[in-house]
This record gives C-alpha cells, structure tokens and sequence, in this order.
C-alpha cells in the first residue's frame, strides 16, 4: 500500500514537471512576443537568433526557434548521450523545445504592451526569467543554445558558463552590427535581468546567513545558540594552520532577520571569536524550506 502511494505521488510529481514545462514556456513566449521583438532586443538563445532574422528578412519568429531547436535537440542526443540527461528530462525539454515556439506562434498577433525599448528589455528580461526558472523548477529546459553550449563545452574543454557567455556574446554582437548598437546594449540589460529573475525563481528573496564560529569558548556557545536562537549548530574538528592546535568550529545557519542576535551573543560570550559570516542561496530543512 505504501508503495502504492509513493508510486501515485511520484505520478503527480511527474504530471506537476510537465505543468511548469507548459506555464514556463508560454510565459517565456508572451515575454518575447510583447516586450522583446516588438522592441528589438536580441538577448541571446534561439529567440535572440530569431529575433535578427525576423527584423533583416521578415521570416516569422516561430519558424526560426523550430528549425533551430528540434536540430539541436537531435544533436544533444547525438553528441552528449548520457550526459543529456536521464529519459524524462529529456521529454520534458522535448516538450518545452517545441511548446515554446508553438506558443509564440499563437501569439504572434498580440500588440506590444511597451515601444519603449528599456522597458522592453527589463520587463522582457524579467518574463523571460520568470518563465525559465518556472521550467527549471519542472526539472528540465528550453533546449536551444543551452544544449549547444553544452556540445562546445564537452568537446572543446571550455567550461559550460564561458560556452553560453561565447554563444550568447556572439548573438549581441551580430545584432549590434544587423540591427544597432542601442539594441544591442538594451539586450545586456535583459539578459542581466534574466538570470537575475532565474535566481529569485529558484531560490526566493529570502537569504539565510551561515555563520562559522571559531572560539576557544564554544562550549558556552553551543548552548546559548541553540536556547537564544534556537537554531542548530554543527561542530566541525579544525586546526589552526600555523600553531597546528585544535581549533572546534561552529556552523550555524539563521534567517537574515537572526544575523545580528547571533554576532552579539558570540561577542558577548567570547569578544575574540573569529566569525565568518556568509550567504546560503537556499537553505532546505527544518526550520527553513522544505525540501521539494
């Protein structure tokens, strides 16, 4: 029975992947047809490419991003194998590889909602962000140059970030030469705004803090954390680079809001404790997220 229920709900996970594949890729559609295009901006990916042709010779957007990614698709398969992922992200890109276009198809014919070209590029940027981090949340992609940039990475030893940047550079700076210059400008905008939205998709606005406590007094310290605070502590075994002395590290994570209660309770436990205070993107577990 209990298998039953983890099959049913891996089931509804699955169905759940393929409803953010459709959401993303029609919002990332919409994004295109009312903010980018009408305005210019070619941001990188097939849509970017899509977008040159469409202005130089009139060839219809959804045309390009087809003819582009089903190939692609085919080469991801061909040219990574195994690395292109296990079967369901592969049909679930499928999916989104041909939803997308068939989406912006359909709205082909929608006004622009801006002719102002910044606008453009930071709404259209912040649509196209939005829409990807809903697909990526569906555990799978958009295909396009992202499958390209990954067969450039795999056979010429560039890593996966310097063969986007490559890809995407080169696509501004044809559409700085075959449209202009201020359009391709308008288009760093939105791909900085993009990957920025991506972020907030995936992660949320909220940050945690992890801090690491290095103190003579960490025995007083644990304690007081997990009753002040109330918040976990993990002690990790460090020793001091130049005397070699065991040196007992805190790890502890906090919510943004917890931050300054925990730096003046190690200061007033030990004034010399060193502390390092960090980041932590995304923080799954008790007390935080939970896991997806």
């Amino acid at each position: 029975m209990a298998r039953k229920k983890e099959r049913l709900t891996a089931r509804q996970r699955l169905v759940m992947d393929y409803i953010y594949v459709l959401i993303g890729s029609a919002v990332v559609a919409i994004a295109f047809n009312v903010f980018l295009l009408p305005n210019k901006i070619a941001s990188g990916g097939v849509s970017g490419i899509s977008t040159i042709v469409h202005w130089t010779f009139g060839i219809e957007p959804s045309f390009v991003q087809w003819a582009l990614n089903i190939p692609l698709f085919i080469c991801g398969i061909i040219f990574l194998g195994s690395q292109f992922g296990y079967l369901q992200y592969a049909l679930k890109t499928l999916v989104g590889t041909l939803f997308l276009p068939f989406v912006v198809f359909l709205t082909s014919g929608w006004d622009a909602a801006t002719t102002n070209p910044l606008l453009g590029a930071i709404f259209g940027g912040m649509g196209v962000g939005l829409g990807l981090g809903i697909v990526f949340r569906g555990s799978a992609s958009t295909g396009g140059t992202d499958l390209a940039a990954q067969i450039i990475s795999k056979y010429t030893g560039l890593t996966l970030g310097a063969s986007v940047i490559l890809i995407d550079g080169t696509i501004v700076l044809v559409s700085a030469m075959t449209l202009s210059l201020e359009s391709a400008l308008y288009a760093l905008i939105g791909m900085f705004l993009t990957a920025k939205t991506i972020d907030v998709v995936q992660l949320g606005f909220s940050q945690s803090k992890m801090a690491l406590i290095i103190s003579e007094k960490h025995e007083l310290l644990r304690p007081k954390i997990l009753k002040e605070i109330d918040r976990g502590v993990t002690r990790w075994e460090g020793y001091g680079g130049f005397t070699d002395d065991r040196r007992p590290v805190l790890l502890c994570v906090v919510s943004q809001r917890e931050i300054t209660r925990l730096k003046q309770l190690v200061k007033d436990v030990d004034p010399y404790a060193f502390v390092i205070v960090a980041n932590a993107a995304e923080v799954l577990g008790e007390g935080f997220k939970n896991h997806i």
